[in-house]
């Protein structure tokens, strides 16, 4: 949603450790995995076994038009995608959460959060598998060109409307009133050329002791969010450079950047799937890419394209996340602030201060927090 954070979490706690960190990391990465691995396998079970097929002829038994059968599969899909990785998804999010001391939700709150996201990606959701579904049968094999045009559009639009619509359903945004917090954030966006919408503050402690802050939309949506929890435990000092990082990535067009090349990720994707889907249909008796069926094939391919992307994207965030570092430094002229700031988020937040070289390659969008830290005292010498 066109948002862009420095990933300030944080639980204030002081019993905190180098091996906490790490066993809390390690379970956090074992369990993301573990969970789209299921969802991976289950994909293909219901391929190899053939009740993909079955649930297709439910489905159209069901109802004679097309687009409602097409809905009643994708949905029976989620919903068994949802029920497998469920005991994953409660026991990273809820159990492990509340072990290492990170969560403010009873778990009825965790299971209303989850069920809000549900109702309002769903109809999301649905309405892409239509748009999809329509220019399988009108445009054949080209079906990817018009579908990665509609993707880029969406995108923008829930960019623009997410702060607006979306994200208060989750969260209660208040406008932060005249003080010496919103000043130093207001002067620091008007010596980047910065015209916002507001600066708010929004109730992130309902459901964590962790902090976040950032941008968030486009266009006359965007504004600077700033969780509570920031702003009540964090220094004046730490704030503004934190919101200097954010900042970086606005002076270095690095939102604009993202979008262009999720765009251009989205079209190579689905044209790369286009060709994979159509030749691995007889894998397993398909004959046609309309065939209800065989969607759960296009969404395998779709997930491999993302595996073997994703790390190619965390380079290029990696790289931003440096830049805005180094613009945090050298408009604020406070490195020891920034660097208590980072070092306080890394203990606080459990991170991994050094992980493992290839774990960092793989699934880390930001340097590990020891090299951030390092970076930002070699500038401040």
């Amino acid at each position: 949603m066109a948002s862009d954070g420095l990933v300030v979490e944080s639980s204030f706690s002081s019993s905190r450790s180098p091996g906490k960190a790490k066993d809390y990391s390690r379970t956090k990465l074992i369990t993301g995995v573990a969970s789209s691995v299921l969802s991976f396998l289950l994909l293909l079970v219901l391929l190899v076994s053939g009740y993909s097929g079955d649930l297709a002829t439910l489905a159209r038994y069901t109802s004679g038009n097309e687009y409602v059968a097409l809905t009643l599969f994708s949905v029976a899909i989620g919903f068994l995608q949802t029920v497998v990785t469920l005991p994953l998804s409660y026991y990273s999010g809820y159990v492990v959460e509340h072990r290492y001391n990170l969560s403010n939700q009873t778990l009825g709150r965790w299971m209303w959060e989850r069920t809000k996201g549900m109702l309002i990606s769903l109809p999301l959701a649905v309405g892409v598998l239509i748009v999809l579904y329509y220019c399988l049968s009108e445009y054949e094999s080209w079906w990817w060109l018009p579908v990665g045009s509609v993707l880029a559009f969406f995108s923008v639009v829930l960019a623009r409307l997410a702060p607006v619509l979306i994200m208060p359903l989750f969260y209660k945004f208040t406008p932060i009133e005249d003080g010496s917090v919103k000043q130093r954030i207001v002067n620091l966006c008007g010596r980047a050329g910065l015209r916002i919408e507001g600066v708010f503050s929004f109730n992130l402690s309902k459901n964590t002791k962790k902090a976040n802050a950032g941008f968030t939309g486009i266009g006359k949506s965007r504004r600077i969010i700033l969780g509570d929890t920031l702003l009540n435990e964090f220094s004046e000092e730490e704030i503004e450079t934190v919101f200097a990082h954010e900042l970086g990535h606005y002076k270095y067009r690095h939102i604009l950047i993202g979008m262009l090349i999720g765009v251009v990720s989205t079209f190579g994707g689905l044209f790369v799937t286009a060709r994979l889907y159509e030749l691995s249909l007889g894998w397993f008796g398909f004959s046609s890419i309309l065939e209800l069926s065989a969607l759960p094939l296009l969404a395998l391919w779709l997930s491999l394209f993302g595996l073997v992307t994703s790390p190619l994207g965390n380079m290029l965030s990696r790289r931003h996340e440096r830049q805005a570092d180094e613009y945090a430094v050298r408009v604020t002229g406070n490195p020891r602030a920034f660097a208590s700031a980072l070092r306080k988020l890394a203990t606080t937040n459990l991170s991994d201060p050094e992980p493992h070289p290839w774990v960092e390659f793989l699934f880390y969008s930001h340097p590990s927090i020891a090299k951030r830290v390092g970076m930002v005292e070699a500038l401040g010498v």
